[in-house]
């Protein structure tokens, strides 16, 4: 399928909170209760805000139809150095799963944080998230066994995976 993927723009920010909407309700139905997905998505219009200067959010587009949103940033974790790049975040409209476009933008995040001098990435998900572990390891990334936990109306772990790039 053929995509664009480019920085978000403060006026991106009404349709990239509708593909975290959209793509919350069904990549985390089964996961976090339906009563903290619906909270959380009625404020996601006002969690998105984009600045002028922005250089982490990227919007992923379709015949200019924003249809994918991903973050990638300098990795904060203590236990890592400046030789990784995190994945913070990749949510796709639901409309768009298993088209390919997941895999197109994980080359894209590669490419940024090549050019950047990065050698690794990493990204947390959660550890329940059997389709993102599956993306993930078929894009090579493998567990690397740190965890942590986070309230999501319940507590739930995280994982990290990482790959070199």
């Amino acid at each position: 399928m053929n995509i664009t993927i480019r920085l978000a723009v403060p006026a991106d920010a009404p349709d990239m909170a509708e593909v975290g909407i959209r793509s919350w309700e069904v990549a985390y139905k089964d996961i976090i209760p339906a009563e903290y997905i619906r909270e959380r998505n009625a404020t996601r219009s006002k969690q998105f805000k984009i600045p002028d200067d922005n250089t982490t959010k990227y919007v992923i587009q379709k015949d200019s139809k924003i249809i994918g949103i991903m973050t990638i940033d300098r990795s904060y974790d203590d236990d890592l150095d400046d030789s990784f790049y995190d994945l913070q975040a990749i949510y796709l409209h639901p409309d768009y799963y298993r088209r390919g476009i997941g895999s197109q933008a994980m080359e894209f995040a590669y490419d940024i944080a090549r050019n950047l001098g990065k050698t690794a990435m990493t990204v947390w998900l959660l550890a329940d998230n059997h389709n993102a572990k599956n993306f993930y390891e078929k894009c090579g990334f493998n567990a690397d066994g740190k965890t942590k936990t986070k309230d999501y109306g319940k507590t739930l772990t995280l994982i990290r995976m990482r790959r070199k790039l």
